[in-house]
């Protein structure tokens, strides 16, 4: 149900976990190219030349690893009904990204000459935000829940 705030916030979550899919997560520039790392792959592109940069290792389970955590929030979505099992997942939710940002700094570690002078670019701040709208979530399921019990003692 959209109207609960729990729902937006998970929604958040969700979009700013799909958008660390399409943006860079560290990048690391040499006098010729350029190297990026994303969730689904290292491109290397040549400095000045303009196109999308060449696929140079394809990181599928990080990938796949990003899909079903960002299923995974927007499932929880729907389950306003039973909140005790919405906060579990969402609690779930913000250990399986904090998982899911440490096995992006294992892969970040995969640039030629490691992290030393490499540059983190937005999709490397994603985790934290959409953990952050998670907690928000637990925090609206929490009012939501104090709302019921009062209504249920004016009974």
């Amino acid at each position: 149900m959209i109207q609960r705030i729990q729902s937006i916030w998970l929604l958040l979550a969700t979009i700013a976990l799909i958008l660390m899919m399409f943006l860079p997560l560290v990048s690391k520039e040499n006098k010729t190219t350029e190297t990026e790392i994303h969730t689904v792959g290292l491109y290397k592109d040549v400095v000045g030349k303009p196109g999308p940069g060449l696929l140079m290792e394809q990181f599928t389970p990080l990938l796949i690893t990003n899909i079903v955590v960002a299923v995974l929030c927007f499932i929880n979505i729907f389950n306003f009904k039973r909140r005790t099992m919405q906060k579990r997942i969402a609690v779930f939710s913000i250990i399986a990204i904090g998982g899911f940002a440490f096995w992006c700094s294992i892969f970040a570690q995969k640039l030629p000459g490691g992290i030393d002078g490499a540059r983190f670019d937005f999709g490397a701040y994603l985790p934290a935000v959409s953990i952050l709208f998670c907690i928000m979530a637990i925090i609206g399921i929490n009012k939501d829940e104090k709302l019921i019990r009062s209504a249920e003692r004016l009974r």
